[in-house]
């Protein structure tokens, strides 16, 4: 098995930063307490593909609802490999939890951006059922794949990533 990427937590001054953002002011020790909570993502069994990512509080979503989730995590990786995120297989079974963009791709240059590469994950509840799903702090609901990559013959890409979302494209 390759050894090929590190996951770190962002900085709590960036954490801060985005979680106001996204969810506007708050108690700065609340946030640091959030903060202080976030676990690395970890494999749950030797012959699990994916990392689970654990939700920094505590998640409900009725049927149709949606929230953008600072995860507090960055990864380092080797050139050549991606990071594909979906929802944990559970979630999507039993909620139609959704990614929603489907599937995150976390590029291996997007941990050397201005926002130190935090990942963030937009999730629906896309319910047909009507339930609810209420994951607690602390408990899965993402996981993500390491999958190589390659590149074509004549690819001269040479520009440098600064962003997230539609930077490599700007």
């Amino acid at each position: 098995m390759k050894r090929i990427a590190k996951f770190h937590k962002v900085s709590l001054e960036q954490f801060k930063k985005d979680w106001t953002d996204t969810f506007g002011p708050e108690e700065v020790c609340k946030i640091e307490e959030i903060y202080n909570q976030i676990k690395l993502p970890k494999r749950a069994t030797a012959g699990s593909a994916g990392y689970d990512f654990f939700a920094p509080v505590r998640i409900v979503l009725a049927p149709g609802e949606m929230v953008k989730v600072p995860t507090g995590i960055r990864v380092e990786m080797e050139p050549e490999w991606v990071l594909k995120c979906y929802p944990r297989s559970g979630l999507g079974f039993k909620y139609r939890l959704q990614l929603n963009n489907t599937v995150g791709i976390i590029d291996s240059d997007y941990f050397y951006s201005d926002n130190e590469g935090h990942m963030f994950s937009k999730i629906t509840n896309d319910s047909k059922e009507g339930k609810t799903v209420d994951i607690g702090s602390g408990e899965g609901f993402m996981q993500g794949i390491f999958v190589e990559y390659g590149i074509t013959v004549d690819d001269n890409a040479t520009e440098i990533r600064n962003g997230g979302f539609g930077s490599t494209t700007k």
